[in-house]
């Protein structure tokens, strides 16, 4: 999720709480690099498990032992799993995404950036609706990976979904896609979103193909396995700290 962008301003955040407190008016929207406009349904956000994506509902069948659902945004990850009995903790930046997360009745939540969480270890780490998409760049993921691998126990997992962006680019005439030669990675997108009135800065988001996320991983003594693909280019992967 996007919530840890927002701790100035918040935008996503009260969003969230207009939702939950039954203030509802509108949707947020999305603008980024990619020249496209879009809207983002605030019930969505808000889903049962029900009306989750399979990769999602894989993902949480998939969890165990003590679990940290790290953007957890209105929280619907982190409150199924703790109605199947499940110890979830919950870490937003984003003041208002813990807000509502308690109101919905979370009983453990963070409000914080995961690069500065630490204290404690689990058995799973959860970033689902492209929640490695705040590592923002390509280059900052090896950060990222070197930090979760102290929040994890041994034996412990990391399971997160993501996108392949490529079929959003032209493709030339020898059937390549064609990529603007200032990106360092195809899947580095650059977001900004409206709500309300108020628009928020720009911010740095990541998409990342599983074979480049493999490769990475690889080299971070992570081992990479891909659990299972979608409909539309998204797929859910898991990292295990190599023995």
């Amino acid at each position: 999720m996007w919530y840890n962008f927002f701790e100035m301003d918040d935008i996503l955040g009260q969003a969230l709480l207009d939702f939950q407190k039954g203030t509802y008016t509108e949707d947020i929207k999305t603008f980024s690099s990619l020249d496209e406009e879009d809207t983002m349904s605030l019930p969505y956000l808000f889903r049962n498990y029900s009306e989750m994506p399979k990769l999602e509902q894989k993902a949480l069948h998939l969890c165990k032992g003590k679990i940290l659902d790290i953007g957890c945004g209105a929280g619907s990850h982190s409150l199924y799993l703790q109605g199947k009995g499940h110890e979830v903790t919950s870490i937003d930046a984003s003041k208002g995404a813990v807000g509502t997360c308690k109101l919905r009745g979370l009983t453990k939540m963070v409000h914080g950036d995961i690069l500065t969480y630490s204290g404690t270890t689990f058995d799973t780490l959860l970033l689902l609706m492209n929640g490695i998409g705040i590592v923002g760049r390509l280059e900052k993921l090896t950060i990222y990976l070197d930090h979760f691998k102290k929040l994890l126990k041994p034996g412990g997992q990391i399971l997160m979904d993501s996108s392949d962006i490529i079929y959003m680019y032209d493709k030339d005439e020898d059937g390549g896609h064609w990529i603007p030669k200032e990106l360092n990675y195809y899947g580095e997108v650059q977001f900004t979103i409206a709500y309300n009135h108020k628009r928020s800065n720009p911010f740095d988001w990541l998409y990342i193909d599983y074979h480049t996320l493999q490769n990475i991983a690889g080299t971070n003594n992570f081992n990479c396995e891909l659990v299972s693909q979608g409909e539309h280019y998204d797929y859910l992967a898991r990292l295990t700290i190599k023995p």
